[in-house]
């Protein structure tokens, strides 16, 4: 394998499947999408049937600390032992170039690995590659247990690089009609096309000379405003946070036993810019199950003189009035919770973003017992339609922008957790290229 310490990255063997395989059966979408919608995963196994698929590869949180859960992570390592025999997957070295069409958008990507000796999930890292949100500690060591003995990884892991005169994937997607085509098919149940492509060892020495370049400390001091002493930040998490936090403490648990030469030292990734115009950020929700209690009078209570509410009438005017809202107040909406739809204002926030703001509040509602449960979610339609059933409520957070990410990072350290989201939930990425790590 070609590692390059400097940077932090090796250029990968991928497993792809063998040809005559099914390839909108066998790629399903991130693992972490459509929780509090089973309904999305049952079509997806209806539609996979008996065909190899990652749906057997991985185990969709939907269905994770249920019951049965002991059975399915045993049965996903079985499958990873059995594709690898029967030849359902076949092994290529070097680099893939990646483009993701949907929603009239394409996303272009890097197939690549990135060194988890060089990540720090904790708050306040100053790592080569660092969160960009806060890392739920609580949600790492159940994901241990699926990566803990695997054969394989599959990553759903989007990392951002900041690369405004688009020197590293740009010009392998100009270079693409000369690649071979690994890949090219349409992903199932609506969620767009995706392409994949071999890229030449030429491309492949350009990339690791314009990455390195990014990663000269004079580079990133000039681009940021920053002095030479500031460590640099070449690798930003964008999707799959927990996904790589979960690889690096596998990895740290295994270090001791297995030595720094080993696969599991290294995690598979999708490296993309965030000056991509295929690549936008999108708002992630709130959705309160089983309110234990009133949260309008907790909201209050938490805010104090700096929250004033306002009734609309339908959703579409709650959505206008929290996404067209400008100036100094904070404006998120709320769906059910003992009333239909609204916005509420926050003066004087304790985040710079809502998101956090609000976040703040959630926590302290939750560890008060105010509700059984919270999940995330992208869909406004979703977030209004869960909000409003019995028992439920739903916070409606604005968007951020992307064109200020590292260096908030930089300055700031990470931002709230779940702050943002790489596309809606039909965008995310889909399971296509594996990695051997054992």
């Amino acid at each position: 394998m070609k590692t390059y310490a400097d940077i932090g990255i090796q250029i990968p063997q991928i497993y792809l499947p063998r040809k005559g395989i099914n390839l909108t059966k066998w790629a399903v979408i991130a693992c972490d999408q459509f929780t509090s919608e089973p309904e999305y995963w049952q079509k997806v196994e209806t539609l996979v049937g008996n065909k190899p698929s990652t749906y057997n590869l991985v185990l969709p949180e939907v269905f994770l600390e249920k019951p049965g859960e002991k059975a399915r992570i045993r049965f996903i390592q079985e499958k990873m032992h059995s594709y690898l025999q029967n030849n359902i997957l076949e092994p290529r070295q070097g680099l893939v170039y990646v483009e993701r069409t949907v929603a009239g958008k394409i996303r272009h990507g890097l197939m690549l690995c990135l060194d988890l000796e060089r990540y720090d999930f904790t708050r306040g890292s100053t790592s080569l590659i660092r969160a960009t949100e806060g890392t739920i500690v609580e949600r790492v060591p159940p994901r241990m247990k699926i990566r803990t003995g695997a054969g394989l990884e599959l990553p759903h892991i989007l990392v951002l690089i900041d690369d405004p005169q688009r020197t590293v994937i740009e010009p392998v997607e100009k270079a693409r009609d000369g690649f071979e085509k690994l890949y090219d098919f349409d992903l199932m149940l609506g969620s767009g096309h995706l392409t994949g492509y071999a890229v030449s060892e030429t491309l492949e020495a350009q990339v690791v000379s314009s990455l390195r370049w990014l990663a000269r400390p004079d580079a990133f001091a000039a681009k940021y405003g920053l002095s030479q002493d500031k460590p640099v930040l070449l690798f930003a998490m964008g999707d799959g946070n927990h996904s790589l936090a979960t690889a690096k403490a596998v990895w740290e648990r295994m270090k001791p036993e297995v030595g720094l030469d080993h696969p599991a030292r290294f995690a598979l990734i999708e490296l993309e810019n965030i000056h991509d115009e295929g690549l936008e950020f999108e708002p992630i929700h709130r959705v309160l199950f089983g309110l234990q209690k009133d949260i309008f009078a907790s909201l209050k209570s938490h805010f104090g003189a700096n929250f004033t509410y306002t009734a609309v009438t339908t959703a579409g005017e709650m959505v206008k009035t929290v996404d067209n809202a400008q100036g100094p107040r904070q404006v998120i909406g709320l769906v059910g919770g003992g009333r239909e739809f609204g916005v509420f204002e926050i003066t004087n926030p304790s985040s710079i973003l809502p998101v956090g703001t609000v976040q703040v509040f959630l926590d302290t509602f939750l560890h008060e017992g105010g509700a059984e449960k919270i999940d995330y979610v992208h869909s406004k339609e979703v977030t209004c339609m869960l909000g409003a059933q019995p028992g439920n409520a739903s916070l409606y957070v604005p968007g951020m922008g992307k064109s200020d990410l590292f260096k908030t990072v930089i300055l700031d350290g990470a931002l709230p957790r779940k702050s943002f989201s790489l596309g809606e939930a039909r965008e995310k990425r889909f399971y296509m290229e594996a990695r051997k790590i054992s």
